[in-house]
């Protein structure tokens, strides 16, 4: 399998789980396409964990492998 048919793969995997086209064009790293993506929508960074750990969730699952997803965020941490 080459880097470009993981690209594609993950591309077809987006479909099954419905992730909006805009989403997995930018997790994929692609340039924004249209008026609307260049210029009107913008995603933070969070929106886009969101949907890669469902992404990540839907294959690990088709796997058989349990997947538990721990809460995403800052912690303090103290110093010792």
């Amino acid at each position: 399998m080459t880097l470009y048919g993981l690209r594609g793969s993950f591309a077809s995997l987006c479909e099954w789980i419905e992730t909006p086209a805009g989403i997995a064009a930018q997790i994929q790293g692609h340039k924004p396409s249209g008026v609307r993506e260049k210029h009107y929508i913008r995603r933070p960074l969070d929106l886009l964990r969101m949907w890669h750990v469902k992404i990540e969730a839907w294959i690990l699952e088709q796997a058989g492998i349990e997947f538990v997803p721990v809460q995403a965020g800052l912690h303090v941490v103290a110093n010792a």
